[in-house]
């Protein structure tokens, strides 16, 4: 899962994550429901929330409100070692509307792009659903059905409104990490396939060792270390490409990494796509299109193993979509080898994985590998470099984030449970 974090600064606010818990605004989860169904009993409504991860909380000192992260720097004074920045700063509760365009009613959660706050301008967010105030909700996927329903309608090129799971852990690193005092009621403990070196705090340390600020994001950077974990893309689209894509890790749950051998080594980060444009078919998803993107409508992912059991290993991952009564489907992802493959996710499955939920903008490759030709380097005629319709000089952020600040996705009617149960 490609990721980026872009929060601009007009004063006090800043995109970063802490360790100690602030004062200064108080936490409080926006609610959302989701449904649990089994065979024998049906769908039953869970009381749900989200939050917000950490990374997009404002970082300040324990006992003040000066920054520890101003831009894409740290302060020196404040943060001159991981363990010192840990002790002195403290990560605060968030605005989710008025500062972070998030907002939930019932079943439905909404990620809005650009959001002009009283103190700054916020790009994009990341959340993930709550069993409790403290503990995240652990989703055990094998032999198992999620579906939700989506709308995609308001999201163009160089937008991706992500729905994955990862393998991090419930209370967010609380109990493995001592200095972790926020842990999942703030947002903490986030990790991918992708190891993201741009998390600024990783097993309760603040991540200042050889801290890079990026070149083309002024909120952003790169510090030592990366934060991994299993990671399975159920949805990764805008209104004109999606796809699917589980990412094996030799490592088991979060763990942080060093170095570019470690970082290039435990996971498999390209994946295993779907992307039924990708695969030829150019007619399936889009507007107007078998998968009319113009509207809501519902994805379905099963998660089938060898003898139909929770215990089984991982043989399939299967994708349907349901839209004004109709039921289309486009292939099945059966094996990958790289880093596990499908025995590999299961066995994340078997552990319990985070659902996470966001929309961001792509300062990396401008979203071209979700909907475009990528890479740029290869022929358009080569098999899976065409993945969309969006021209390849599309998705640069600063154009995104000018022209389609407006934009923004909907996620509604989460459904969990036995295979066939839920839609």
């Amino acid at each position: 899962m490609h990721t980026s974090v872009a929060f601009v600064l007009f004063s006090l606010l800043t995109a970063v994550c802490g360790q100690q818990i602030g004062t200064l605004t108080t936490e409080s989860h926006p609610s959302l429901t989701w449904s649990k169904c089994t065979t024998s009993g049906g769908c039953t409504v869970q009381e749900g929330s989200v939050v917000l991860d950490a990374n997009w909380r404002w970082l300040h000192s324990k006992t003040g409100s000066t920054n520890c992260y101003t831009g894409n720097t740290w302060d020196t004074t404040l943060c001159p070692d991981p363990a010192t920045c840990a002790a002195n700063c403290a990560l605060d509760g968030a605005d989710y509307t008025g500062t972070y365009g998030i907002t939930t009613a019932g079943d439905a959660l909404t990620l809005k792009f650009v959001t002009h706050g009283p103190y700054s301008t916020n790009i994009g967010s990341r959340v993930y659903l709550m069993a409790s105030t403290t503990k995240y909700q652990m989703f055990m996927l094998r032999n198992q059905e999620f579906t939700f329903d989506v709308d995609v309608s308001n999201l163009p090129c160089g937008l991706n409104g992500a729905l994955y799971f990862a393998g991090m852990d419930a209370d967010g690193g609380m109990a493995k990490y001592p200095t972790n005092k926020a842990g999942a009621q703030y947002g903490t403990g986030y990790c991918d396939s992708q190891c993201p070196h741009d998390i600024k705090f990783i097993n309760g340390e603040a991540n200042v060792l050889n801290w890079t600020p990026s070149s083309n994001n002024g909120n952003s950077g790169t510090g030592q270390y990366g934060t991994c974990c299993t990671e399975m893309d159920v949805w990764e689209a805008n209104s004109v490409s999606a796809a699917y894509t589980p990412h094996a890790c030799t490592v088991h749950g979060q763990t942080r990494c060093s170095g570019s051998g470690l970082y290039g080594g435990v996971c498999d980060k390209d994946g295993c796509d779907f992307n039924s444009y990708r695969m030829g078919n150019t007619t399936f998803y889009g507007r107007g299109l078998a998968v009319d993107t113009s509207s809501k409508f519902t994805v379905v992912t099963q998660f089938i193993t060898v003898d139909n059991t929770s215990t089984g290993a991982l043989s399939e991952i299967r994708r349907l979509y349901v839209q004004n009564g109709k039921k289309a489907a486009f292939g099945d992802t059966n094996s990958f080898e790289s880093k596990g493959g499908l025995t590999g996710m299961g066995t994340a499955f078997s552990k319990g994985m985070v659902l996470v939920m966001s929309l961001w903008d792509d300062y990396a490759e401008n979203m071209l590998w979700l909907d475009s030709d990528y890479p740029a380097t290869k022929s358009v005629t080569t098999p899976g470099v065409a993945r969309g319709t969006c021209s390849p000089s599309s998705g640069l952020p600063a154009s995104v984030e000018a022209n389609s600040p407006g934009s923004s996705v909907t996620y509604s009617n989460i459904k969990f449970g036995d295979i066939g149960t839920t839609f």
